[in-house]
């Protein structure tokens, strides 16, 4: 039976047609061999412009750090019901205040052995003196035209007139002294700045970096944020544990060296010796050096072969600290390879310099948490198709 045809009104709109669902874009693919170089172009555009920006990466690395090492406290100041904008100011001041109770437990005793090496300086110079003049009268006895004391006025006596007489390098170099000082203050203000930045919004910044990771399983031991700062924390504990194991172990032996009648003043002067080596280890590859400069002069004051045997017990030190105290300490510390410790200081010291040796094992720590909190969480496409299992 035929279907009636459908009456329209005259003039009447006729229905819109049905409108049918609009199928999404496809995604483009980009294939592996693309996704390879705009890697590899990535990565070296990131290279150069931190080559190109170094201050500036020294400034975001350093005060990362900083917020890094006080955030925990700020925390738990935040679970004691003290509000952020408080604690971060208190977590600052308490750090300021930690830092004068070791230097005044540190002050007194150091205070005393520099004013003992103050009374007994003219002494030290008198009997180098001495022997200056003894080892003119023996090379002038032998016929050796070699002058080194006459009339009183003996070498020492020569090198204080040539400071005197060279004040306009020394001028110069108070200036750039001062330019770096005043440059080196700049910095400090913009890492204090910063740094208190990062903890304002440590929060935020943990929410986004937890959101651009993959998913963790919940745990505050899969919590990447924590980890990072369980990490930073390691290294803190292991560089001071470092400085006082190296700081006492170079304030003992000289004091076993004064003991023992090889360099008397060791005996008298340890513990500042000793507490000063221990601070100049914070500093890398350098700071062993300007830590052993104050007991060598000293010994080179009483007898060269003396100086020669302190030289040669900071030689053994530091031969102790490179290669077997600082990767034990930090490889523990950090969980890292104590080859890998090594690595990540040259590295560290030949792209930064000495803000990047002192900067590196953190670096590598925060790196090793980020490597396996992705290992763990994320599984990488094969670029090979894999064989189907044998029937």
């Amino acid at each position: 039976m035929a279907s009636r045809p459908t009456l329209r009104r005259p003039g009447a709109q006729e229905p819109p047609p049905e409108e049918l669902p609009v199928a999404p874009p496809a995604p483009l693919v980009i294939p592996r061999g693309v996704q390879l170089v705009l890697l590899l172009v990535a990565l070296l555009a990131l290279w150069v412009a931190a080559r190109a920006a170094k201050h500036v990466v020294e400034i975001i690395i350093v005060a990362s750090f900083i917020a890094l090492v006080l955030n925990p406290f700020v925390e738990f100041l935040g679970r004691r019901g003290i509000r952020r904008g408080f604690a971060i100011p208190l977590a600052y001041i308490s750090l300021l205040l930690l830092l004068a109770g070791i230097g005044v437990a540190l002050a007194q005793p150091i205070s005393n052995q520099v004013t003992a090496f103050q009374h007994n300086f003219p002494h030290l110079v008198a009997q180098a003196n001495h022997r200056l003049n003894s080892v003119q009268h023996f090379f002038n006895k032998h016929g050796i035209h070699i002058q080194l004391s006459k009339q009183g006025h003996t070498a020492l006596d020569t090198i204080q007139s040539k400071v005197l007489k060279s004040s306009s390098s020394i001028l110069a170099f108070t200036t750039s002294l001062l330019k770096a000082a005043a440059n080196a203050a700049i910095s400090l203000a913009l890492i204090f700045v910063m740094s208190v930045y990062l903890l304002v919004y440590a929060r935020q910044i943990g929410t986004l970096v937890r959101r651009w990771l993959p998913d963790a399983d919940g745990t505050p031991e899969d919590d990447y944020p924590s980890r990072v700062q369980r990490a930073v924390a390691g290294y803190v504990r292991g560089q001071l544990f470092f400085s006082v194991v190296m700081g006492t172990t170079a304030g003992f032996c000289l004091w076993i060296f004064g003991v023992l009648g090889i360099f008397p003043d060791g005996r008298t002067y340890a513990f500042a010796f000793g507490a000063f080596f221990g601070v100049m280890e914070l500093v890398p590859f350098i700071g062993p050096v300007l830590g052993a400069i104050p007991p060598i002069v000293v010994a080179l004051f009483q007898n060269p072969v003396t100086a020669l045997w302190v030289v040669l017990l900071f030689i053994v030190l530091q031969q102790l600290e490179g290669h077997i105290v600082a990767p034990q300490i930090f490889g523990h510390a950090l969980r890292i390879n104590p080859l890998l410790v090594i690595i990540a200081l040259l590295f560290g010291d030949a792209i930064y310099g000495i803000v990047g040796a002192l900067m590196a094992l953190p670096v590598a720590a925060v790196i090793r948490e980020t490597i396996l909190y992705l290992r763990r969480h994320v599984v990488l496409e094969p670029w090979r198709p894999q064989a189907p299992p044998p029937p």
